[in-house]
């Protein structure tokens, strides 16, 4: 009698010849990795130094540099390749960059008053992305840079702006556990969810060393109806103290971001804000 069933195996062989192969990784994809290989701490690179830190052929890396080049995407410098200025000003013309424009006085009034570390930065997703440092040749050596991410969780600055999300959306949408960046920092979610209602209640947020040991922050929010649109941080060595009124002084600082903001809203921009920055 003819075998009128497959075997599991024969069906298992059949339909793995069916199935559509993982998309290969488009040229846009591979640009986009190139340029994510240059960092704070390798500013300027050379073709071989790219090839390896993209993951990428060398003949695909030089085509693309060469093609980047043109676009001022890239840049030469001497023997290697250094981001273009041409990314800064596209970066530049978010609204993001624009509140940052807005806060940069209050920001430099704030550092100069409380010579702290200064921090202006944005939530993306459950990450901080940092627009601002402002900092002193005497200040801690610190992981943060403009333009990087740490876990929102894991610092003051955070914190701020997470106290302004829904607690339930958190709840059900935050990682768990929750990175950590040092055995101080917060990894589970219902202590998490505890210490931002916290926040939010009191207006400043604290971390001791959750997200780098031996330094420490306070934060608060910039408020536009409701909504945490930045915060700005204060942050300082562990075990040192800020200035009498420093928090008064933070939250005066946010205030009048808060203030620029809404009155440069009123000249046409109200679909910036408040939550897509």
């Amino acid at each position: 009698m003819t075998q009128q069933l497959m075997s599991e195996s024969e069906q298992e062989a059949q339909a793995g010849q069916a199935a559509p192969s993982a998309e290969p990784p488009s040229i846009l994809t591979k640009a986009f990795d190139l340029l994510r290989a240059f960092n704070p701490h390798e500013r300027v690179m050379t073709l071989s130094e790219l090839a390896r830190a993209a993951a990428l052929p060398k003949s695909t890396v030089h085509r693309l540099l060469a093609r980047l080049v043109e676009l001022g995407a890239v840049e030469h410098h001497r023997s290697g390749y250094k981001i273009g200025l041409g990314l800064l000003q596209l970066g530049a013309g978010t609204p993001a960059g624009y509140m940052r424009d807005l806060g940069m006085p209050h920001l430099g009034q704030l550092h100069r008053w409380s010579s702290a570390t200064v921090h202006f930065a944005v939530l993306r997703q459950f990450d901080v992305v940092y627009l601002e440092k402002l900092s002193t040749r005497d200040s801690p050596a610190s992981i943060t840079s403009i333009g990087g991410r740490l876990p929102a969780n894991c610092t003051a600055i955070g914190k701020a702006l997470l106290a302004h999300e829904n607690f339930d959306d958190l709840a059900n949408f935050l990682p768990n556990p929750l990175p950590g960046m040092t055995t101080r920092s917060i990894t589970a979610v219902d202590p998490l969810i505890a210490e931002l209602r916290k926040v939010r209640d009191a207006g400043i947020a604290r971390e001791e060393g959750e997200a780098q040991p031996g330094l420490s922050c306070i934060a608060a929010p910039v408020l536009l109806n409701g909504f945490a649109i930045g915060a700005v941080s204060l942050g300082f060595e562990t075990g040192t103290e800020l200035r009498p009124q420093a928090e008064r002084a933070l939250t005066m600082t946010v205030r009048r971001i808060a203030e620029d903001v809404d009155n440069g809203l009123a000249e046409g921009r109200e679909h910036w804000f408040p939550r897509e920055i």
